[in-house]
């Protein structure tokens, strides 16, 4: 679920936190750093809860239409189509995702519940809901393409939900757009005889990937004076003060990346970095980023001092 470019942006954020505070303490740092990709995993649970819990709601209020006193032709008759999706009631029986919900306590929507009925009456003023629901036939495929496109178009715009999320965590609105985007991947490729675990799949790729973060972050704090003084070198005809904090980090994790893990080719550490810039910096800090690591990695390999090992990692 977390690849490698996000897991380099999580170490950016720490590490300009860091030296904004101009206080080192590293163990704090790396916990810090363990807690922000794990709280990444609770907001893809949250997000998927939400799906739960709208389906729940609807399933309450049918049950509750039911009981009146006098019932309507509509209650006597209900549409059970959206209570019988096929890719909701497989969400609300997953064995899997209930653990998982329990085990990262995601109770958010039961202590907040008026965020699922802002949701669910969104979803029942939609267009898209009424043509769903008018459609005559049905199948897991039609079932799962409404969900998703219901997602899309309804829950991951929505403006209540994503000013909630903010005052939840501040770090999760960074991470939105990367579990909104993952969570429709999911969604989308889902299939009728999933394994109990398809919506639980692990935060890390393997335990490369998992170790990569707080390696990047360690090898990074421990060398940013070297680090410094050797782009202070390759930028002497701009003034420090006008090179964006962000930048200097994202090219002190470059040159640690150059150093420190030779199995990464110099192309996609220049490469990964040029679009972490692209996002979370200024206009032209791509440009500069490319241009100063180019010149870097040249001088390397004119003195021959780059480690890299396996073949194309130039």
């Amino acid at each position: 679920m977390l690849n490698r470019r996000h897991i380099r942006t999580k170490v950016m954020q720490v590490i300009y936190a860091l030296k904004r505070s101009e206080e080192l303490n590293l163990a704090s740092e790396e916990k810090f750093l363990n807690s922000s990709m794990e709280s990444m995993y609770a907001l893809y649970l949250l997000m998927l809860s939400l799906l739960v819990k709208v389906h729940d709601k609807a399933k309450d209020q049918q049950e509750k239409s039911q009981q009146k006193h006098l019932l309507t032709n509509e209650d006597l008759n209900p549409n059970m189509k959206f209570i019988r999706n096929a890719l909701l009631v497989q969400l609300s029986e997953n064995q899997c995702l209930k653990n998982a919900f329990e085990k990262h306590k995601i109770t958010n929507w039961e202590l907040d519940n008026e965020y699922v009925e802002v949701i669910f009456r969104s979803i029942l003023e939609s267009d898209l809901f009424a043509r769903y629901m008018a459609a005559e036939s049905s199948s897991y495929k039609k079932d799962r393409q409404f969900i998703v496109e219901l997602f899309k178009d309804i829950i991951a715009p929505n403006e209540k939900l994503y000013n909630y999320l903010e005052d939840r965590n501040l770090t999760w609105i960074d991470d939105l757009p990367v579990v909104n985007t993952a969570l429709v991947k999911l969604l989308n490729k889902s299939k009728e005889d999933n394994f109990e675990t398809y919506f639980t799949p692990q935060l890390f790729k393997d335990d490369e990937d998992k170790a990569f973060g707080l390696s990047l972050l360690k090898n990074t704090i421990k060398n940013l004076e070297p680090y410094t003084a050797e782009i202070s070198l390759k930028t002497k005809n701009w003034d420090k003060d006008r090179i964006a904090d962000i930048d200097f980090v994202l090219l002190q994790m470059a040159i640690c990346e150059f150093h420190n893990f030779p199995s990464i080719p110099t192309k996609v550490s220049i490469n990964e970095y040029i679009e972490i810039a692209k996002e979370y910096s200024t206009p032209k800090s791509n440009v500069f980023i490319n241009g100063v690591l180019d010149k870097i990695v040249k001088e390397y390999d004119e003195n021959k001092t780059l480690n890299k090992i396996g073949r194309g990692l130039m």
